[in-house]
């Protein structure tokens, strides 16, 4: 931005021409320094009247003149001015005033004389209600467009939260009201509203507090350019700018003036500014603007800049202007009547009384208006004021060039296409001077934590070891230690790990966290509603669930009838029954003629009837068959009673054995809630999720459970037989059975299902840049793999894990009756050898005795004969 002092200009004089426009704009007369956006407005205001001239534009034969005011945004003054004209000139049109507070006291006294107002500069999006103010025009975008412009560009860097720095005037309070409303739309918080007082010029509140305390890092300045550099003057003082702070003004400044130590700070911050057409490539009228150029260049050569340089506000005043002269020119050259009859007013000279004759043929004509100006297309509508196309911004960044900062274009948009990069730069440089965009939240980088961690293995996993100089030192290591790690390497943060009182429980720990003790906790700590209330939660860290934990069952007792079980005693005696019937009558029916039963005794007729039944109904069948008809009729009987026994027999024995091989006090959830176990022999660990499930889910509220303080008393009461269940997290579970204690396991399914989370305060700042990099470790996969690091592992023998295989205890009684069977028929063997055996008993009796007297014979003999050979000469 330039200061300009000591322009002479030589504008030609203003005639007493009876068409004269009125221009309202900034205080700069008699000033030492004036702005570029009040000369280049002023000049460009000139500029398109001198225009109109030299193309012979007139109103009813008359050329069209100015008059001009200069205001400071006092509403009364600008009023004031504006009375003054209308009661001493036909004015025909009012371009400006500068201020929103001004353009709605402009605006009603317009609509009373019906003249139209077109401003260049007033943004406030309450001017846009073409019934409140239908004699309103404005060429400079609205703030309902730049906050839309806004929330798009926080849509493109995944920006969900800002605070917003505002003046305490009409043009602050307004822009807020409406920028709320939109990032509303958008989803964007806004975490802190901060007042700039505009009569004290000084921030309300503490400012370095304000944005230190809030979980955002975007600032939005919502302030004009007087103001801007008083607030950023304040920011740099109270270290809330760069590099922790990405800050978006509404205006440009200029950057010269801040100390170089400060540079370093300021690199990074945005702009949101409007601009013309040619900026963002879209169409202006190019001759226009080139023969208003040189209109200034000829009555005012040392104010003109070069032609880049131009404000576009001071484009957005040409076209203001520019739209007033082609609407009078259309607007008079419809009226059919006398060539003076559409510049007559009604009433008396006085401001308040004066109203233009033809009014509404006037509006009717802006409203319809269609052209394309110098800073894009103009054209409006019946229904808002605002500019129907032809709004466009673009976001100029801090950036270093050779060896000083400026701003530098990086970004453009239209409503159209959204935001686009710019033609003609490379890259923004956030603050940091990073090349990585701002992720708009409080960050963790250099914050010292104090973590909070409890012993629960193999999460946190405690030792005592000897360290190089021979000190006995703790050294935590599991789960929570190599997540910590992680997340200290990607966030930057300096961890402070504090080993919990092993007395203090979850519940008490997470009640530590909302006190302040900690100022996070990290462990299997499961989120509850209940912990919900005392703090907060970041995302989770490990899913979680409930399972039982109960004894390694006994070994099954051998049962030596368990192989009768699958039919009751009445059914056997019936089956039995049965087959004995059906032996008799089958005899009575085929002893006479079936071979196999013939020469027979009535006994042995009656046994082979016997095993003729029961071949049949077994379903393996006899060595022989029936040969009367009624004989094969009882057959049929037989089979039919087969087919459905032995397959029931079947089915039932194979479930018993099932149920058998798993049979524990109880299989799951359900039966502990049945009552299948003592609530007394229930062992709960006292301040954790798994007693709330108790006391929510299974007794009512009723604390009549075995009380636990700790995990090992749960260890020790289960191996000791106190009691005969308890509730324990999944994964510990499984990592504790399968490693350390071997003779404990796990029954039933996955219950109560719930995760682990950190426990942090609530509204913490940095929860969202915790959660996002714990979402980004388990999207990498390395929580999947810490899982599979710490808790799959498996120290227990194999030998100790429930086999799938039959026991000797489930089916000894059947072998034993085979073994049984075996003797009697052994017996019966005997009984009907039993001549046979008679005389083959003494026999072998009488060969034993024999035996034994022929191998006495030889033992002597051939001693007796060693003997004599001995005593004998040599010569022998």
């Amino acid at each position: 931005m330039c200061n300009f002092t000591n322009i002479s200009a030589s504008w030609p004089s203003i005639s007493n021409s009876r068409v004269q426009l009125f221009g309202l704009f900034d205080k700069a007369e008699n000033a030492s320094e004036i702005t570029e956006f009040t000369l280049h407005s002023r000049a460009m205001f000139k500029a398109a009247i001198l225009l109109s001239q030299q193309y012979n534009i007139t109103i009813a034969g008359h050329f069209i003149t100015w008059q001009m005011s200069s205001t400071d945004g006092n509403t009364m003054v600008a009023l004031g001015d504006t009375c003054r004209a209308m009661s001493s000139s036909d004015i025909f049109g009012i371009v400006g005033p500068v201020f929103s507070q001004e353009a709605h006291q402009i605006a009603d006294f317009a609509n009373l004389s019906g003249i139209p107002v077109v401003s260049y500069s007033a943004t406030d999006f309450a001017l846009s209600d073409r019934n409140n103010y239908p004699t309103f025009y404005r060429t400079s975008p609205s703030d309902n467009t730049l906050a839309l412009a806004l929330a798009t560009l926080f849509i493109r860097y995944n920006w969900t939260s800002c605070i917003i720095i505002y003046q305490n005037d009409a043009y602050g309070v307004g822009g807020t009201k409406i920028l709320s409303e939109t990032f509303l739309k958008y989803n964007i918080e806004i975490t802190n509203l901060i007042v700039f007082d505009v009569v004290t010029l000084s921030i309300q509140g503490n400012l370095k507090s304000s944005l230190s305390n809030s979980a955002s890092r975007i600032v939005i300045l919502w302030s004009v350019l007087t103001y801007i550099e008083q607030i950023l003057r304040s920011a740099l003082q109270a270290d809330v700018v760069g590099p922790h702070f990405t800050w978006i003004l509404t205006s440009s400044i200029s950057l010269d003036s801040f100390n170089q130590i400060y540079h370093s700070k300021l690199i990074g911050i945005l702009t949101v500014e409007p601009v013309t057409g040619s900026i963002v490539d879209a169409p202006v009228n190019t001759t226009l603007l080139s023969a208003a150029y040189q209109v200034w260049k000829k009555y005012d050569p040392e104010s003109f800049p070069v032609t880049t340089r131009v404000s576009p506000y001071a484009l957005f005043a040409f076209d203001a202007t520019w739209a007033l002269i082609q609407a009078l020119q259309e607007f008079c050259s419809s009226i059919e009547s006398s060539s003076s009859s559409c510049l007559s007013y009604d009433g008396p000279s006085f401001c308040f009384d004066r109203r233009l004759v033809y009014s509404h043929s006037l509006l009717k004509t802006m409203n319809l208006l269609h052209f394309l100006g110098v800073s894009g297309l103009i054209q409006f509508d019946m229904n808002v004021t605002d500019r129907s196309n032809g709004s466009y911004y673009y976001v100029q960044n801090v950036q270093y060039t050779s060896d000083h900062i400026s701003f530098t274009p990086v970004l453009k948009y239209d409503t159209s296409n959204g935001w686009k990069t710019y033609s003609k730069t490379q890259v923004i440089i956030w603050p940091g001077n990073s090349l990585n965009p701002s992720t708009g939240r409080a960050m963790l980088a250099g914050v010292t934590l104090r973590i909070g961690v409890i012993e629960s293995i193999p999460f946190t996993i405690v030792t005592n070891v000897v360290d190089s100089s021979g000190q006995n030192v703790t050294k935590i290591t599991g789960y929570v230690p190599d997540l910590l790690e992680y997340l200290r390497d990607r966030m930057g943060f300096v961890a402070d790990v504090q080993l919990v009182p092993s007395s203090l429980s979850y519940s008490g720990l997470v009640q530590a966290v909302a006190n302040g003790d900690y100022d996070i906790a990290v462990g299997d700590i499961t989120v509850t509603s209940a912990r919900r209330e005392l703090a907060a939660f970041s995302n989770s860290i490990s899913d979680n669930s409930m399972r039982i934990l109960i004894r390694k069952t006994a070994t099954v007792p051998v049962d030596l009838l368990s192989y009768l079980k699958p039919f009751s005693p009445n059914l056997w005696l019936l089956v039995l029954t049965a087959m004995v019937f059906a032996s008799i009558i089958l005899c009575i029916f085929e002893r006479k003629d079936n071979e196999a039963l013939q020469n027979r005794s009535i006994i042995s007729s009656g046994a082979m009837s016997l095993w003729f039944a029961f071949g049949t109904l077994v379903g393996y069948g006899a060595d022989f068959h029936a040969q009367t008809a009624a004989g094969r009729l009882i057959s049929v009987g037989l089979y039919m009673l087969s087919l459905v026994l032995v397959a029931s027999y079947t089915a039932n024995l194979a479930s018993d054995l099932t149920i058998l091989k798993t049979k524990d006090l109880i299989d799951g959830i359900d039966d502990m809630k049945n009552g299948k176990i003592p609530y007394n022999r229930i062992g709960i660990r006292v301040g954790t999720a798994g007693e709330d499930y108790y006391l929510r889910e299974i007794s009512g509220g009723n604390r009549n459970f075995y009380s636990l303080k700790s995990r090992q008393e749960m260890y020790d009461a289960l191996l000791a037989g106190l009691i005969d269940a308890s509730f324990m997290d999944s994964g510990t579970a499984e990592y504790v059975t399968n490693n350390i204690y071997c003779n404990l396991t796990l029954i039933g399914e996955d219950f109560d299902k719930s995760a682990f989370g950190i426990v942090t305060p609530k509204q913490w700042l940095y929860a969202k840049d915790l959660d996002v990099n714990i979402l980004s470790l388990r999207e990498t996969g390395i929580l999947d793999n810490l899982k599979k690091k710490w808790f799959e592992a498996k120290l227990c023998p194999t030998a100790n894990e429930p086999s799938t295989a039959l026991g000797l205890e489930s089916l000894s009684g059947l072998f034993l009756t085979f073994a049984i069977i075996c003797v009697m028929s052994l017996g019966v063997f005997v009984w009907y050898n039993r001549d046979t055996v008679q005389n083959y008993l003494p026999d072998m009796l009488a060969r034993k005795i024999l035996l034994r007297r022929t191998e006495t014979y030889i033992v002597n003999f051939s001693i007796k004969n060693q003997t004599s050979t001995l005593s004998s000469p040599p010569g022998s």
